[in-house]
Order: structure tokens, then C-alpha cells, then sequence
């Protein structure tokens, strides 16, 4: 990786929690940081209260609402449109278990809400943004997951039986951490590594107050094994790791991760569904080389 003060830097769902966090250590540390959330006000309150602890400038405000897939195609427009480099994702953006008495949401394009935001909006986003980050190469993707997944029902796969919050957070987490994966293989070579992260479990945030689940971490212990891995030199040459803290864990990922039938049966399906919603074939990733044009990608 470049040295911080070097580096542009999208973090989504900047504007609470973890990802306001990693947000302006990243700006302390000089990085170009694009702030994203999906409320104005959220938004410039968090540039301006990272500017007032770090004396940071270059912060951009990213506005967009990841439940509707049209947005995160907007969102990828306004960063392809607005810079020349990205060396860093940090796809932390997510909805969690909701309220115990909480019942099945869906987003504005029809999906199961979770689905949605924690799975289908980074797939898209990141599969976007490929091509830029070749170019921008050494780059680097953060995936922050979850260390709590469930098996896929590739029957229902947006939980629409027998639903319950928790369940379709795993659910959602475990499809996002194989999403990275099939982003890392498709990426291998070009300089961009995609490293998938539990931070830490249970944190003190605002989604699990929400669940009213007594929390097991603090948001400085996630932000702390968030932010060694977007920086860590020593990751520069490898792809592909599932972290949990600061620690290599692949021990911990469900063993549907490794089932190749499951993979392509949730990338095929993943990409007919963005298809669908947007009415046109999805951006595909595959192995490419960093001056790769978006239009000659395609992602296995």
C-alpha cells in the first residue's frame, strides 16, 4: 500500500459507529477521504466534526442510500466522475439484527432489506469501482462482515420464511464474505487486494443498542483491527484473508464459503437480481490487468 497521506480512501456508512472512526483516522493520517452516508445533514456534521479533531481538509461528501440499488449505481458514477485515483474501499456500510420485536423489511427496489444493504449494494458497488481501483493500483478492499453467519438457503435466499433479523444478518454477511471472495480471485494480479474482516464482536454501536443485546467489544477495538488492515504493509501481497480482530481466522468462516456449488449458485443469482433492478445486465469482475477498461471486465 502507499503511505496514508497518499491514499484516497471511500468509507461507507462514514457518518456513525466503526466507519466514522476509521473515517478520521484516515483523515488524520493526511488520506484524501470520501465520506460517505445517506443524509445530508449526517453527512456534513461528520466532515465537520472530523475536521474540528484533526484539522484534516480533504474530505468529500458522498450522499446515497445503499438500500436502492439505482443510488449505488449513482454512488459509482459520482466517485468514477470525481476522482482520479482510489486506493482504498472500506465497504463498511450494513444494517444489523434490528429491534427484537422487529419485523421483515424490504428496501424500496422489492429486496429484503438486510439482503440489500449488507450483500447485494457492495456487490454492485465494488464491481463498479474494479476497474479504478486496477488503475489505481496498489489499491485495496476492506470487506467488514461478520464472524456470525448462517447457511444460505439457496430456496429463500432473502429469508422470506420462517424470517427473523438475526438470521437474515448472517445470512446476509455470510453471501457479502463470499462476494469478497470471488472479488479477490477475480482481481488477483492487478495489484488490488480484497481482505474480508470481522472487527470485533458484539461492538458498542448503535446497532447493537438497537437489538438490545449487551455489547462484548468496544468501537475502539473494531476501529483499531479496522484500521491495521487497511494500512498493514505487510498484506500488500496477499488476497483473499478473512480476518477476525487483528488475525488471520479462516477457521471461522462457514463451511458454505468453500462449497463451489453454493458460490456460483449466489453469484449467478446475485447478478440477476441487480440485473433485474437496475433493467440492464450487471457489471461483471474477472481477473484483469490494472489498465483494464470497465467494459472488458468480467468477474467469475
Amino acid at each position: 500500500m502507499r503511505t496514508p497521506e497518499s491514499l484516497t480512501a471511500l468509507v461507507t456508512g462514514a457518518t456513525d459507529g466503526v466507519g466514522r472512526e476509521v473515517a478520521t483516522r484516515l483523515a488524520q493520517l493526511g488520506a484524501t477521504v470520501l465520506v460517505h452516508g445517506r443524509d445530508d445533514a449526517r453527512i456534513e456534521a461528520t466532515i465537520a466534526a472530523i475536521r474540528e479533531r484533526t484539522g484534516a481538509c480533504d474530505l468529500r461528501p458522498l450522499r446515497a442510500d445503499l438500500s436502492r440499488l439505482a443510488e449505488v449505481d449513482g454512488l459509482a458514477d459520482e466517485v468514477l466522475a470525481s476522482v482520479d485515483e482510489l486506493n482504498l474501499v472500506v465497504s463498511n456500510a450494513g444494517v444489523g439484527f434490528g429491534p427484537p420485536t422487529g419485523h421483515r423489511e424490504v428496501s424500496p427496489d422489492g429486496h429484503e432489506l438486510r439482503w440489500a444493504v449488507n450483500h447485494l449494494a457492495p456487490h454492485h458497488l465494488l464491481r463498479r469501482l474494479a476497474p479504478l481501483l486496477c488503475r489505481s493500483a496498489p489499491a485495496r478492499v476492506v470487506a467488514v462482515t461478520s464472524i456470525g453467519q448462517a447457511a444460505l438457503d439457496l430456496d429463500d435466499l432473502q429469508t422470506e420464511h420462517d424470517w427473523d433479523g438475526t438470521l437474515a444478518y448472517r445470512r446476509s454477511k455470510l453471501a457479502a464474505t463470499m462476494s469478497a471472495f470471488d472479488l479477490a480471485e477475480g482481481l488477483r494480479g492487478t495489484g488490488v487486494a480484497v481482505h474480508v474482516l470481522h472487527p470485533a464482536t458484539l461492538m458498542d454501536t448503535a446497532m447493537i443498542r438497537e437489538a438490545e443485546v449487551p455489547p462484548e467489544s468496544t468501537v475502539e477495538q473494531g476501529v483499531t483491527a479496522l484500521v491495521r488492515l487497511t494500512l498493514d504493509p505487510e498484506l500488500d501481497h496477499r488476497t483473499a484473508g478473512f480476518f477476525s480482530g487483528s488475525y488471520p481466522d479462516d477457521a471461522a468462516l462457514h463451511a458454505q464459503v468453500s462449497d463451489e456449488h453454493v458460490r456460483a449458485e449466489l453469484r449467478r443469482r446475485t447478478e440477476e437480481t441487480v440485473a433485474a433492478t437496475l433493467g440492464g445486465p450487471d457489471v461483471p469482475a474477472q481477473a484483469g490487468t490494472p489498465d483494464a477498461q470497465p467494459d472488458s471486465m468480467t468477474f467469475v
